[in-house]
């Protein structure tokens, strides 16, 4: 089909860019149409001089009363120049741009747009564009995209992409039914795609973007409302009665359950023997203590003759739960088999543990998505269990669902959204609150700090592994960005080495990695090899490391309330005392307000709350924070109004026409079709 031709069909991308987009995830035309921008580059009118903030980009307006130096040294050329207003002096510096001294006339007025740094007690614009006012003037608050990048792919060449793209693209049939447009005075779809990446102003980005998100919403919800019928007043195949196992291996614990998890328990024990199917969703803070409640249900379906799974959304954390899991069977003295089914496991290792769980020899699987793959044949699956939930699309919802015949499902998230939210999300599922972490628990010790701090952070950390123990240092990008000023994995990795002394392994890991080498990192780290670990977010659903006592989170502005609360959460789970520095680059007060409400609270549930209340319509790039869920622009936090409308309707029209059968929404019916097949093809089945 013409609209799916590769990316590589565009011009000016032979091959070698090619490889380029597709290790962005950009393989075709509509792959790059739907690549949003993550963020978008303000022309805003010129300031004072005088008003210029070190680390922030402006624009300043002068006239030249000197000609530019031609300075030569170390194999550099630098022109420099110096630019003043009745406010102060700012000198202008261009590297290895010899040209632009022909450019800069005496006498004449220009507008220098840049980043301006501090050297040697003065302020300074360095590689700034130059423009004649008049240029400028048509430029003022325009919105240039700004895009993901990968080292080789700079933001010029995706824009030209981009552009390419749109123009080509044909317009596409309007899908939503026009009463739903003028009701929340949505735009037009096909005006929507193009103003996302190319607004004229902040008002028609937003036009655009409430939008798509509430597509984004409407499609979710109704997948989601498609799998409820399926699943609603179902009689469960699997019968299940108590077992004094369980009730035993629960009061040999080295620990009591708190009133929340038996709450909890009692549900969910409920749920699996009163002869309907279940589908729970077990929502508790990070270290609340779910996973032993799995376990629990678990030993209760194999008790009864049944075999139970359980999903993870990483091999490490699979791995993880496996190694748990046995430990415990042995120290129980249970005779049950737990198996592990990972995608990086040998061919060989694969077949004996499909074997295994064909004949029923292994009773608790233990795994990936690989779980939910077509050569995974179990016998009697009663019980599935998806750990961090919101990883998972609703097509693998749907699969994992569909293996044996209807099994039980109980899913786990350590997303502290707020319950209202959580009903529309999981329209599908009943819901288990935990909101009580463990009292042996200590609690964090967190503080909001400038960059001045990085020194003694750094001293902190060292004393921290000299002691034995372990740092996530978390940045918001991988690589560097030529438009995004925010730290990025890779350079900070390599500062890192140079700043601690050799006795301290300092290792980075991020999402654009192989999943043998993201394993690999993992699993040093967990097994204490490695003492500092420079991440981005993907660690955030990953591994339990209880010896990491320190999370120093950079550019702590960028990120989401509940983001931040998931990443402080990788710490904290051991008896040691742990601590979260996050590093505000901002110096805006605003944003101090907000980051202090984490410095005030553990509870992510009041966080996930309080953030609500502070987000507004503008905050709206660089602080997604509600995971995958299959949003790329949608966040469940600052969109929480529109959510909640599109559940509103989403639940009118299925009313009025549960198939989709009226002429009105013939189109919308075959868009949900294609979503679905998308989300299906997520599973690489």
């Amino acid at each position: 089909m013409d609209g799916f031709k590769p990316v590589e069909e565009l011009k000016g991308i032979g091959e070698k860019t090619g490889k380029l987009f597709h290790k962005l995830g950009i393989e075709t035309v509509p792959d790059l149409i739907s690549y949003y921008p993550r963020a978008y580059d303000a022309y805003e009118a010129p300031v004072p001089i005088g008003s210029l903030e070190e680390g922030k980009t402006y624009a300043v307006e002068g006239i030249l009363t000197k000609s530019a130096d031609l300075l030569r040294f170390n194999h550099l050329q630098m022109v420099s120049v110096i630019l003043k207003d009745l406010t102060g002096t700012l000198q202008l510096a261009w590297y290895n741009m010899p040209y632009m001294r022909a450019n800069l006339k005496v006498g004449s007025r220009y507008i220098f747009r840049g980043k301006v740094a501090k050297k040697r007690g003065r302020m300074v614009m360095e590689q700034p564009e130059l423009f004649h006012p008049e240029d400028y003037a048509a430029k003022v608050h325009s919105l240039q995209p700004i895009y993901g990048q990968t080292r080789g792919l700079g933001n010029k060449t995706i824009v030209r992409a981009v552009s390419q793209a749109l123009a080509q693209r044909p317009m596409e049939r309007e899908y939503l039914p026009e009463y739903l447009r003028s009701r929340y005075q949505l735009a037009e779809y096909n005006f929507a795609v193009e103003h996302i990446h190319f607004p004229a102003d902040t008002q028609e980005l937003l036009f655009a973007r409430k939008r798509l998100v509430f597509d984004e919403f409407f499609f979710f919800i109704l997948a989601v409302r498609r799998l409820k019928e399926k699943r609603d007043g179902k009689k469960s195949p699997y019968t299940m009665a108590m077992v004094p196992e369980v009730e035993r291996v629960k009061e040999n614990l080295p620990y009591a359950l708190t009133d929340a998890q038996e709450r909890a328990l009692k549900e969910i024990m409920e749920d699996l023997t009163g002869g309907m199917v279940m589908n729970r969703l077990i929502q508790g803070d990070v270290g609340s203590g779910k996973t032993i409640l799995a376990v629990l249900a678990l030993l209760l379906t194999v008790y009864n003759g049944y075999q139970g799974a359980l999903m993870a959304p990483t091999e490490v954390l699979a791995r993880q739960h496996f190694e748990s899991i046995s430990s415990l069977l042995r120290e129980q003295g249970i005779s049950k088999t737990p198996v592990l089914v990972t995608g990086s496991m040998t061919a060989k290792e694969k077949r004996e543990a499909y074997q295994k769980i064909a004949s029923h020899e292994a009773d608790i699987i233990i795994g990936t998505h690989a779980l939910i793959q077509e050569k995974v044949l179990y016998d009697n699956l009663a019980l599935v269990i998806t750990d961090e939930q919101h990883r998972f699309g609703v097509g693998q919802r749907e699969a994992l669902g569909e293996k044996g015949k209807t099994p039980h499902i109980m899913v786990m998230s350590a997303t502290p959204i707020p319950r209202t939210l959580a009903i529309i999300l999981y329209g599908d599922l009943d819901i288990s609150v935990i909101d009580q972490v463990p009292a042996s628990r200590l609690p964090i010790k967190n503080c909001v700090v400038d960059p001045g701090y990085r020194k003694k952070a750094y001293d902190f950390i060292e004393k921290q592994a000299a002691q034995g123990r372990q740092a996530y240092v978390i940045c918001p990008m991988v690589e560097a960005s030529e438009m995004i000023e925010a730290e990025n994995v890779l350079d900070y990795a390599k500062e890192l080495r140079k700043v601690f002394p050799p006795s301290i392994t300092v290792e980075y890991l991020h999402g654009k990695m192989k999943p043998k080498e993201k394993n690999k990192i993992m699993e040093r780290f967990a097994d204490g090899e490695i003492q500092v670990l420079v991440s981005t977010t993907v660690v955030e659903v990953g591994v339990n490391v209880p010896n990491a006592t320190v999370m120093m989170i950079e550019n702590a502005e960028r990120f989401g309330l509940a983001q931040l609360h998931q990443l402080r959460g990788r710490v904290g789970r051991g008896s040691y005392q742990s601590y979260c520095i996050m590093v505000d680059c901002s110096g805006e007060e605003e944003t101090g307000k907000r980051l202090d409400i984490l410095n005030r609270s553990n509870d992510g549930f009041y966080i996930a709350s309080e953030d609500l209340k502070l987000r507004g319509p503008g905050d709206i790039f660089g602080l997604r924070q509600s995971g995958d869920m299959e949003f790329r622009l949608a966040d469940i936090f600052t969109d929480a109004d529109i959510l909640k409308n599109v559940s509103k309707e989403a639940d009118s029209l299925l009313k009025e026409d549960p198939e989709l059968e009226r002429e009105e929404h013939r189109e919308l019916k075959r868009r949900l079709a294609a979503y679905l097949t998308k989300s299906y093809e997520r599973l690489n089945l």
